[in-house]
């Protein structure tokens, strides 16, 4: 299956699942026990292994897997000035209602990119692979919802806005780094986007304060802010996900309340939508998407070990494809496979069995 263009009819949303040694290597770094450049050998080795994996399924993309990051957004927390970590005021949780905190960006200085963020992602991908490198982001939503009404630092921004304007400059200098370094396709991860479509999640909005509808068109236009001059020849997909933390998530609905808006409003290339469970809602939603966009559809679950079964999936794309043109659809999992370094309950080998399923069931729906 040759494809010239992201998305691929086959993707994956970007983290995998790190080996033993390098969640050791983590750990040993954190502690002290070994140097950068140790820690850095490890990675290098990890990498070119995961990136191996990817290639034997069959995908044309690869990504690092994310084993350069304790989590997929704590890099870019610690690599841009003016962004640091606190507690989350919302909380993940399961079907059984156990609940998890978790820590999000802050900010406590005015916001620069002084250095590049993925670029060594991207160079160290592209040296050892001839698929197409996709490099994942945080999305610019999750530097501000997390700690709503309380994450930025009194005095530093007169406003929202202020902030906005210069996180959207930290985005727009470091796609174009990556596009001069060569790199065509980025993906944008957001998780609070989709968990505006969630009624106790809005609700919770209100009494900090803020108007969900306002919000979101807020959100709209710093992704904008963020795309709009991207770089001629590359790809911008944005994911769009639940929460996902050993299982755990953030939010549920479909996203029939924030459609219109997120998918005609957002200048993305491709979204990637997650519909592993029912909590995503129908398919409907996508009758909103223009015809210049590509749909994702993320209905493997990266949460648990179960392989899904290959008709039941056709079915789905077909069912999706009643909405938006069947060539405008892809098929991944709803999510990464380690969104931080302890991963999801899942085996490497669960891990490419779905993968693979994946490549499978793209070669036999789109050739």
């Amino acid at each position: 299956m040759t494809e010239k263009k992201p998305p691929f009819h086959a993707e994956h949303v970007g983290s995998l699942l790190r080996p033993k040694e390098l969640t050791a290597a983590f750990k040993d770094h954190r502690n002290g026990k070994i140097t950068d450049d140790e820690f850095t050998v490890v990675q290098d080795d990890a990498i070119r292994d995961v990136i191996k994996l990817q290639e034997d399924v069959g995908l044309e993309l690869v990504t690092d897997g994310e084993f350069r990051r304790p989590s997929y957004w704590a890099r870019f927390v610690e690599l841009v000035d003016g962004l640091a970590v606190r507690e989350a005021s919302f909380k993940f949780h399961d079907d059984h209602g156990h609940e998890v905190d978790f820590t999000a960006p802050h900010v406590d200085g005015p916001v620069r990119r002084t250095r590049s963020v993925a670029g060594d992602e991207y160079a160290f991908s592209r040296s050892v692979t001839s698929k197409t490198p996709k490099i994942t982001l945080p999305s610019p939503p999750s530097m501000h919802f997390w700690r709503l009404g309380v994450g930025i630092d009194e005095g530093l921004y007169d406003n929202d806005q202020a902030f906005f304007d210069d996180l959207s400059k930290v985005y727009r200098e470091e796609i174009a780094a990556l596009a001069e370094a060569g790199c065509t396709y980025v993906q944008l991860d957001d998780v609070p986007i989709a968990m505006l479509c969630d009624p106790t999640v809005r609700a919770k909005a209100q009494e900090i304060g803020y108007d969900p509808e306002a919000l979101m068109q807020a959100y709209v236009d710093l992704m904008n802010a963020c795309v709009d001059d991207k770089p001629a020849g590359m790809t911008i997909g944005m994911h769009l996900c639940r929460g996902n933390f050993k299982g755990h998530y953030l939010s549920e609905g479909g996203y029939e309340t924030v459609a219109e808006l997120l998918f005609q409003g957002i200048n993305v290339d491709a979204f990637f939508l997650e519909y592993d469970t029912p909590r995503a809602g129908d398919f409907e939603a996508l009758k909103y998407v223009p015809d210049h966009k590509n749909v994702v559809l993320g209905l493997v679950s990266s949460k648990n070990a179960e392989l899904e079964d290959t008709d039941a999936l056709k079915a789905r794309i077909n069912d999706a494809a009643r909405f938006v043109d069947l060539a405008r659809l892809s098929l991944s999992p709803q999510c990464g496979f380690a969104s931080t370094v302890a991963g999801n309950p899942v085996t490497v080998d669960d891990e490419k069995a779905k993968l693979a399923i994946i490549v499978d069931v793209a070669r036999d729906v789109w050739g």
